[in-house]
């Protein structure tokens, strides 16, 4: 393994869900949906992120997704690392759109540079090892808080962060229960905090 080559969220409707996520991002087969009743509460434990080039493109991709049933968690605001916002999308999913620019240098495109799964975990160095163990490559490491790898030739960049900081950051409260929610594509294995790997599924 070298990479996540797909993302698979549980949600209710997926039909709904698909709809949601080509209205609000434009993301039309880059996160998987299929149907399930799993419980869970709070905090799911991750977050998923889209890297975009300019504050135009935030604005615009925070906006369409509130217009199509996203609840804002954070609002659009500049911060000392660039400018960006945290919604809830309609399935429970929490969505930050960020870029490292503070002003705009042209029109908003909708462009989506990049798609980072963020993994809250317990402990961050442990869980590098064993993904390092599983064959990624660790691209930056900050001691026992943060981990991200390389993404080789997956559409997606994952990083690990420890749980509370990741949903203080999302702005949420850390406390969760149940299923996360999640399965990633690119392996065969589930990871010290629950996350599940299987062999790479066909976007719905």
């Amino acid at each position: 393994m070298a990479s996540i080559e797909s993302i698979t969220l549980d949600v209710a409707d997926p039909e709904a869900a698909k709809l949601f996520y080509t209205t609000a991002f434009g993301l039309d087969g880059q996160v998987g949906l299929r149907a399930s009743e799993e419980p869970t509460s709070g905090f799911r434990g991750f977050t998923l992120s889209l890297t975009v080039a300019r504050p135009a493109d935030v604005a615009s991709l925070v906006a369409s997704a509130v217009a199509a049933g996203a609840t804002t968690v954070k609002p659009v605001a500049k911060s000392f690392w660039g400018y960006g916002g945290v919604v809830r999308a309609p399935d429970g999913t929490i969505w930050k759109i960020a870029t490292s620019a503070k002003k705009d240098t042209g029109p908003a495109t909708r462009r989506i540079e990049s798609v980072v799964l963020l993994l809250g975990v317990q402990d961050v160095a442990a869980s590098k090892r064993f993904y390092i163990d599983q064959g990624l490559t660790v691209a930056k490491s900050f001691g026992r808080s943060y981990a991200e790898f390389v993404t080789g030739s997956g559409p997606i960049t994952l990083g690990l962060y420890r749980r509370r900081a990741l949903a203080k950051t999302a702005g949420v409260d850390a406390e969760g229960t149940g299923s996360h929610r999640i399965t990633v594509g690119g392996g065969a294995f589930t990871d010290p905090d629950g996350f599940v790997w299987e062999p790479s599924r066909v976007a719905a």
